[in-house]
């Protein structure tokens, strides 16, 4: 009997698949940098709670309140704030700016204490 022992030999895997057809590089393609601006660049989300909480209680937001919201979300982003009080003059909207998403929505006198919210947008409009 032979006590030898042979070592297994393992056949390498490749890491990546390697595509069949290589994608074209043509000019009309658009590239990763232009999809995430593109993105970037949506008006704020609403969440279904939110837009709930919006209905119940007849709280209207005209466009143009919508997108200084969004000019001032990116902005609070851009300083580090990714959950937020957004105070309008007679509502307080709850914010994920890192989402750039509405989270619930409520009149200003419902908002007495407002709390995991690490920044507060004022809108004086």
């Amino acid at each position: 009997m032979s006590q030898k022992i042979n070592p297994l030999h393992h056949q390498t895997l490749p890491l990546a698949p390697t595509p069949k057809n290589k994608p074209s590089t043509s000019s009309n393609q658009i590239s990763f940098k232009d999809v995430l601006k593109q993105t970037s660049d949506q008006p704020v989300n609403v969440s279904k709670h939110a837009q709930k909480r919006l209905d119940e209680r007849n709280i209207h937001i005209s466009n143009q309140q919508w997108n200084l919201i969004g000019e001032k979300m990116k902005e609070a982003q851009g300083k580090g704030v990714t959950d937020s009080a957004v105070i309008l003059k007679d509502t307080v909207l709850i914010a994920s700016t890192k989402n750039n998403t509405i989270i619930t929505a409520m009149d200003r006198n419902q908002a007495d204490v407002v709390t995991n919210i690490n920044g507060t947008i004022l809108i004086e409009d």
